[in-house]
C-alpha cells in the first residue's frame, strides 16, 4: 500500500494516473468580473493655504563678568 499500489492515491499520483481513487477536477466555466467602466474624476483644486512666517530663536549669550 505504497507508491507501487495503483489502486491507491499515492500510487496513483507516483504513476501519474487517475482513475475512481483519484478524479480529476470538473472543469467549471469562470464568471468573471467585468472591471468596471470608471467614472469621470473630478479634480478638485485646493484653496491657495498663506505660508506660515517661520521665526528662527536667539541663542542665549553668556555674559561676561
Amino acid at each position: 500500500m505504497g507508491r507501487g499500489d495503483k489502486k491507491t492515491k499515492k500510487g496513483k499520483r507516483f504513476a501519474g494516473s487517475y482513475g475512481k481513487t483519484r478524479v480529476r477536477k470538473e472543469k467549471t466555466e469562470q464568471n468573471f468580473v467585468k472591471p468596471k467602466a470608471k467614472k469621470e474624476e473630478v479634480i478638485v483644486e485646493k484653496k491657495a493655504v498663506p505660508k506660515k512666517k517661520t521665526t528662527t530663536k536667539k541663542k542665549a549669550t553668556k555674559k561676561d563678568k
